[in-house]
């Protein structure tokens, strides 16, 4: 097919998406993934082993499935799988779930495509933190250690906020990550929210720090929003947020996600700061974003970057989009020419390979 980049900029009225009942996510929100993405996932990509579980949340049934069995499973690391009956199942937090970081290397989060985490409008679902102390130092250099290693899998995410959280900059409505190596696979977003204002907080459903050796996330076959009325939004990086970590997207869908800030990143005079990147918000040095089958459609920006937000502030970062559709992702404020829904600033343009942006 070759290599296509379509240019033209789309102008499309930004508002904020009715919000369903979260109680019918599991049945009837957008499937995970983005059905036309077809990259190679590379080893270190693929699902996790769930073949020994330490934990297994639930005795069959879906009363038995709780928020606090799920938060006690998280707090003892391992293999935590559910058994919560044949149907989908909504488990509402009343709190946090927290990893401790000296529960062991590998930490992996099955749902088994029938469980959703609800945080109920009030809580972050998930948090792990290798700099928290509340949390237990395991080395003397917790910005840059390799464990512990997180895989969330086959789950749904949904009411996650993380509204008024400070601890290392906030952000991270569903999910919050800082140290060790963390990676998702086969997951679903919906109505997930973070500070609206604010000119560096972000990541509604997703906020990531400090990864070991600047080794990438890995995003594989998952859905951040993906529909009307199931979008996150936060003040930047309505799906992903990130200062100084690399993702890589694989076969995944981001739609109807919006960055809602205002005021952009330093905050403006008499603004708040905030409102870019309506999908992906990346900041930092030196760090790449590749996009690979990936499908990302009407998000918004009230300031730069519909799309995407990338700004490697010593130019020494990389964009990279291949297989990828970006269409009718609007920047109100600022956006690359010639990449529609895009504002970059790295080492080069974006490397764009059939791929189409328009």
């Amino acid at each position: 097919m070759g290599r296509l980049l379509a240019v033209c900029l789309v102008l499309t009225a930004c508002g904020s998406d009715p919000a369903p009942d979260p109680m019918t996510n599991p049945d009837t929100g957008p499937a995970a993934g983005n059905p036309d993405g077809h990259c190679a996932i590379p080893d270190e990509a693929k699902p996790a082993s769930i073949a020994s579980p330490r934990t297994v949340v639930g005795t069959g049934t879906p009363a038995s499935c709780t928020g606090a069995a799920f938060v006690q499973a998280v707090a003892l690391g391992g293999v935590i799988t559910f058994d919560c009956g044949p149907d989908p199942v909504v488990i509402e937090l009343d709190e946090t779930a927290k990893i401790v970081n000296d529960t062991g290397t590998e930490i992996v989060i099955d749902g088994g495509n029938k469980v959703t985490l609800s945080g109920r409008g009030q809580h972050r679902i998930l948090y792990m933190d290798t700099c928290d102390p509340a949390q237990k130092w395991t080395s003397d250099h917790c910005q840059n250690q390799d464990s512990p290693h997180l895989t969330v899998q086959n789950l749904t995410f949904i009411d996650g906020n993380s509204k008024g959280e400070t601890y290392d900059g906030g952000g991270g409505g569903a999910i919050f990550v800082r140290g060790g190596r963390f990676k998702i696979l086969h997951s679903r977003f919906f109505n997930n929210v973070c500070d609206d204002t604010g000119p560096d907080v972000g990541g509604a459903a997703v906020r990531v720090l400090s990864q070991y050796n600047t080794l990438p996330v890995y995003v594989v076959d998952s859905t951040f929003g993906g529909a009307e009325g199931y979008g996150n939004s936060c003040s930047n990086g309505g799906g992903l947020s990130s200062i100084g970590v690399s993702y890589t997207v694989l076969d995944s869908l981001f739609s109807h996600n919006h960055a809602i800030g205002s005021g952009a990143n330093p905050a403006k005079a008499g603004t708040p700061g905030g409102g870019s990147g309506g999908a992906i918000y990346n900041d930092g040095n030196t760090y790449t974003l590749t996009l690979c089958g990936v499908a990302m459609h009407d998000n918004t920006a009230n300031e730069g970057g519909g799309a995407i937000f990338f700004v490697s502030n010593d130019r020494t970062g990389s964009l990279v989009i291949t297989d990828s559709v970006l269409m009718n992702n609007p920047s109100a404020g600022f956006e690359t020419m010639g990449y529609p829904g895009i504002f970059v600033l790295a080492a080069g343009p974006p490397q764009v390979t059939n791929s189409t942006i328009q």
